[in-house]
């Protein structure tokens, strides 16, 4: 009786351990289809940066105060083409770049 005991006790903590170390399947994350932003956001980054940064010296040399919203530049979103894709994301990351390039004009960083 005690080594039925025993016995199961050795089966069960042998099976419980053998389950336990079973090979999982590995997850990855497939990679991007391009390594760099398409044409549209690199050029809506680039344009809204250099505006930002204009708009953004000028506001500080003329003492008008931080306000990058208010510049048609950021409403207008500039240098838009309708053949590189859909204005949305073109806008968004327009006013992304020029509230950066702002900031680093009008606080100097």
């Amino acid at each position: 009786m005690k080594l039925s005991r025993f016995a199961l006790l050795l089966v069960t903590a042998a099976c419980l351990f053998a389950t336990g170390c079973a090979s999982h399947p590995y997850y990855a994350v497939a990679p991007a289809p391009y390594a760099s932003a398409p044409p549209l956001i690199e050029r809506a980054e680039h344009q809204g940066f250099r505006s930002g940064s204009e708009d953004g010296s000028r506001d500080l040399y003329n003492n008008f105060g931080h306000h990058p919203g208010r510049d048609r530049s950021f409403h207008d979103t500039p240098g838009y083409d309708l053949a590189m894709g859909p204005y949305a994301p073109y806008r968004d990351a327009f006013r992304r770049a020029y509230v950066r390039g702002y900031d680093q004009a009008f606080y100097r960083r």
